[in-house]
Order: C-alpha cells, then sequence, then structure tokens
C-alpha cells in the first residue's frame, strides 16, 4: 500500500499509467537502473541545471506516457504530500502494467515491490546514450551492459522478457528487414514468412518509419512465455532480442529454451529479476529528494 492510497483512488491512475508506459514500466526502470541508479532520472525535463536524458538515443521516440506520470504524482502528492517518489510510482507502474495482463487471463507473474526510493536530482544524458541497452545491440554488448549494473545472464533474458508484451516502432527493425550490418541483404536470422510480415507494415521506402508493431505477433496484450518461443522460431522483433538465441554460442540461448518450455520457471525467474533491478543503486533515507513534480527537481526552474 502506498501512503493508504494504493488500493482506492490513486490505484486507478497507477493502473492507466501502466497502460500508456507500454512496455511495463520495465523498460523505463531499466534505464533508470543502467544509468546507474533507479531514481528516476529520465522523468526530468530540460533545464538549466538538467540535460534531459528524454532526448537519449535509446530514449527518444521510444520511452513515452509522461503526462499520465504526471497525473499519477498529482494525485499521491493531494493524498500524502512529499512521501511517494516518482522513482516508486515507475516501479509500482511496471507491476501493476503485469497485473493488468493477468485480467486478460495471461496469469502474468506477480511480486513485492520494495518501497521507499528516492528520486535523484539530475540525468547523465551521455550515461544514457553509452549505457542503456539499444535494439542493435550484439550479445557480447547487452552482456556488459547488464554486467555493469550487477545483472547477469539469466537477468539479461528474463527482462528481456518484458517484450512478451507491448509495441515498437517501424524504424527500430528496418536495418534487419533491408539492410543488416550494412549488407544490403536481410538479417539471415530473421524468419523469411515474419520478414514478410513485417516488411508488409515496414516498407523499404515510403512508409511510415514511426508505425507501432507487436513485439510478440501472437498474443501482443498478454504476458506469457511465447516470447521465448517466438525466439526459437527465429521471430524475435528487435535484434538485441534474437541475439539471445541465435548469436554462434550464445550462452543465454539454453536460458531462452528454459522458459520457453516452462512459463512457470519464467514467471518466477522475472517477479526475482525485477526485484534486483529494482533495487540497483537506489537512493533511500536522505539521499536525493522527493520530487513535488517528476518533471523537475524541487528546487529548479
Amino acid at each position: 500500500m502506498v501512503c493508504g492510497v494504493y488500493h482506492g483512488g490513486a490505484r486507478a491512475v497507477l493502473l492507466a499509467v501502466a497502460v500508456v508506459l507500454v512496455l511495463g514500466g520495465a523498460a523505463q526502470q531499466l534505464a533508470a537502473a543502467e544509468r546507474g541508479g533507479c531514481d528516476g532520472p529520465i522523468l526530468l525535463d530540460k533545464s538549466s541545471s538538467v540535460v534531459s536524458e528524454k532526448y537519449a538515443r535509446p530514449n527518444n521516440n521510444s520511452a513515452r506516457g509522461y503526462p499520465v506520470v504526471d497525473d499519477v504524482k498529482a494525485a499521491l502528492e493531494k493524498a500524502c504530500p512529499g512521501v511517494v517518489s516518482c522513482a516508486d510510482i515507475l516501479a509500482i507502474a511496471a507491476k501493476v502494467s503485469v497485473e493488468l495482463s493477468r485480467s486478460a487471463q495471461s496469469g502474468g507473474p506477480r511480486w513485492r515491490v520494495p518501497l521507499g526510493r528516492r528520486d535523484g536530482i539530475t540525468a547523465n544524458i551521455t550515461g544514457a546514450n553509452s549505457l542503456l541497452p539499444s535494439p542493435r545491440n550484439n550479445l557480447t554488448t547487452l552482456q556488459r551492459k547488464f554486467a555493469a549494473v550487477g545483472l547477469d545472464d539469466t537477468d539479461l533474458v528474463t527482462l528481456s522478457g518484458a517484450h512478451t508484451f507491448g509495441r515498437v516502432q517501424c524504424q527500430f527493425v528496418t536495418d534487419r528487414l533491408y539492410n543488416f550490418s550494412k549488407t544490403g541483404k536481410p538479417d539471415p536470422t530473421l524468419d523469411g514468412g515474419y520478414r514478410a510480415l513485417l516488411a508488409a507494415s515496414c516498407p523499404r521506402r515510403g512508409g511510415n518509419k514511426t508505425a507501432l508493431n507487436d513485439l510478440d505477433p501472437t498474443r501482443p496484450d498478454a504476458f506469457d512465455k511465447n516470447y521465448f518461443t517466438n525466439l526459437e522460431a527465429n521471430r524475435g522483433f528487435l535484434r538485441s532480442d534474437q541475439e539471445l538465441f541465435s548469436a554462434p554460442g550464445a550462452p543465454t540461448a539454453a536460458i531462452v529454451d528454459r522458459f520457453a518450455s516452462s512459463q512457470k520457471a519464467f514467471f518466477r525467474s522475472f517477479a526475482a529479476s525485477m526485484i534486483k533491478m529494482g533495487n540497483v543503486k537506489v537512493l533511500t533515507g536522505g539521499q536525493g529528494e522527493v520530487r513535488k513534480k517528476c518533471r523537475k527537481v524541487n528546487n529548479g526552474s
């Protein structure tokens, strides 16, 4: 319960933010973890003292839903001013978004969200550009970026499983369809039938690069193990997804196989990895602050 209102009116607002944060809040939380701590830096707007991470390459045209986060914060500040941080809002939104998938009869995992995070007072766009996972990263790069914040191969595969639901723009797959690694040819790990399906939505010329596509073509709004069975069939949307299974000698392939064969194993691991990721270098006690508005620090303009 968050300041006594999570199961009341504020819960409805948190449900709304979970819908808008299409990747279930997990992408937002990972962005914070990779930058160096789960302290809500991605929510800060540009100001005289902040260079916003919203415009970092991995976040621009990808992360969204900021106005709904503002509504959540306003509701909570009205109910219990200065208590619930923006960082905790993102962590709760991630949990609630998976609970919403349960209402779609997908049976998503549940976990208890540790609360009490404080908000950071700065952002680091340079770090976001260099440290955030990219949809075009190969497996070695993904492993290095996750390891830098204490997350191992199991965490990498598990948290990538958040792509079992959500949408992504054409611009993040067109290179795989037409010019993979500047070869002038498609990604050889991409299933031919799936490539044809994506090419219809994301044509080489004249298409809308911001058009949205389902990350999971089988059950796009359900939280289940289909992400992993898709990888086994070479139907991962992003290169960073398919690398987990198709990279030569990938140690992550066995983990993909395990989750593809056991939804229970995936759910159990997802809950554990979400807690682990959400505790990466958090601010607590007298560190940082609890922002009154998520878009700016308390003493900022």
